[in-house]
Protein backbone atom coordinates (compact mmCIF):
# COMPACT_ATOMS: atom_id res chain seq x y z
CA UNK A 1 0.00 0.00 0.00
CA UNK A 2 2.73 1.98 0.62
CA UNK A 3 3.96 1.65 -2.44
CA UNK A 4 0.73 3.12 -3.99
CA UNK A 5 0.31 5.86 -2.28
CA UNK A 6 4.93 6.78 -3.22
CA UNK A 7 4.06 6.16 -7.09
CA UNK A 8 0.58 8.42 -6.62
CA UNK A 9 2.31 11.72 -4.77
CA UNK A 10 5.13 11.54 -7.40
CA UNK A 11 2.74 11.41 -10.42
CA UNK A 12 0.88 13.90 -9.24
CA UNK A 13 4.01 16.40 -8.11
CA UNK A 14 4.51 15.42 -12.38
CA UNK A 15 0.97 16.78 -12.90
CA UNK A 16 1.42 19.43 -10.90
CA UNK A 17 5.01 20.18 -12.26
CA UNK A 18 3.04 20.28 -15.76
CA UNK A 19 -0.10 22.60 -14.81
CA UNK A 20 2.79 25.20 -12.87
CA UNK A 21 4.79 25.38 -16.43
CA UNK A 22 2.11 25.80 -18.25
CA UNK A 23 1.19 28.59 -15.82
CA UNK A 24 4.20 30.39 -15.55
CA UNK A 25 5.20 30.55 -19.62
CA UNK A 26 1.39 31.75 -20.12
CA UNK A 27 0.72 29.21 -22.81
CA UNK A 28 0.28 25.20 -23.14
CA UNK A 29 4.42 24.06 -23.05
CA UNK A 30 2.66 20.30 -22.38
CA UNK A 31 -0.96 19.63 -23.75
CA UNK A 32 -1.56 16.43 -22.07
CA UNK A 33 -0.56 16.83 -18.04
CA UNK A 34 -1.70 13.60 -17.01
CA UNK A 35 0.91 12.03 -19.55
CA UNK A 36 3.40 14.01 -17.80
CA UNK A 37 2.79 12.79 -14.61
CA UNK A 38 2.80 9.46 -15.84
CA UNK A 39 6.14 9.49 -17.46
CA UNK A 40 7.59 11.48 -13.87
CA UNK A 41 6.30 8.21 -12.11
CA UNK A 42 7.48 5.45 -15.07
CA UNK A 43 10.67 7.42 -14.71
CA UNK A 44 11.16 6.87 -11.06
CA UNK A 45 9.56 3.46 -11.34
CA UNK A 46 12.39 2.88 -13.76
CA UNK A 47 15.61 4.23 -11.37
CA UNK A 48 13.23 2.28 -8.63
CA UNK A 49 13.17 -1.11 -10.41
CA UNK A 50 17.12 -0.76 -11.45
CA UNK A 51 17.94 -0.53 -7.59
CA UNK A 52 15.73 -3.29 -6.68
CA UNK A 53 17.58 -5.23 -9.06
CA UNK A 54 21.37 -4.21 -8.93
CA UNK A 55 20.95 -4.52 -4.37
CA UNK A 56 22.03 -7.97 -2.99
CA UNK A 57 18.98 -10.15 -2.24
CA UNK A 58 17.63 -9.46 1.14
CA UNK A 59 18.32 -12.26 3.59
CA UNK A 60 14.76 -13.58 3.99
CA UNK A 61 12.82 -15.73 1.52
CA UNK A 62 11.34 -13.34 -1.01
CA UNK A 63 13.51 -12.70 -4.55
CA UNK A 64 14.44 -10.04 -6.00
CA UNK A 65 10.94 -10.57 -8.80
CA UNK A 66 8.55 -10.68 -5.86
CA UNK A 67 9.69 -7.20 -4.86
CA UNK A 68 10.32 -5.82 -7.77
CA UNK A 69 6.54 -7.09 -8.65
CA UNK A 70 4.96 -5.70 -5.35
CA UNK A 71 6.54 -2.47 -5.05
CA UNK A 72 7.73 -1.51 -8.47
CA UNK A 73 5.01 -3.26 -11.42
CA UNK A 74 1.89 -3.28 -9.47
CA UNK A 75 1.31 0.67 -8.18
CA UNK A 76 2.34 1.48 -11.48
CA UNK A 77 0.14 -0.67 -13.43
CA UNK A 78 -2.57 0.60 -11.82
CA UNK A 79 -1.66 4.29 -11.99
CA UNK A 80 -1.47 3.59 -15.83
CA UNK A 81 -4.66 1.71 -16.14
CA UNK A 82 -6.27 4.69 -13.67
CA UNK A 83 -4.96 7.27 -16.38
CA UNK A 84 -5.68 6.03 -19.54
CA UNK A 85 -9.31 5.35 -18.24
CA UNK A 86 -9.60 9.12 -17.19
CA UNK A 87 -8.29 9.81 -20.78
CA UNK A 88 -10.47 7.67 -22.45
CA UNK A 89 -13.34 9.21 -20.60
CA UNK A 90 -12.33 12.72 -21.21
CA UNK A 91 -11.96 11.50 -25.12
CA UNK A 92 -15.95 10.10 -24.56
CA UNK A 93 -17.21 13.18 -22.68
CA UNK A 94 -15.14 15.99 -25.75
CA UNK A 95 -17.34 13.54 -28.78
CA UNK A 96 -20.33 14.37 -27.28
Amino acid sequence: MGALVFYTVIYFLGYYAAHMLNELSGRKLIANRRMAGLVLALLVGTAHGYKIISSPPPHHGDGAGFALGLYVLLPLAIITIAVLYLNWQDRQDNER
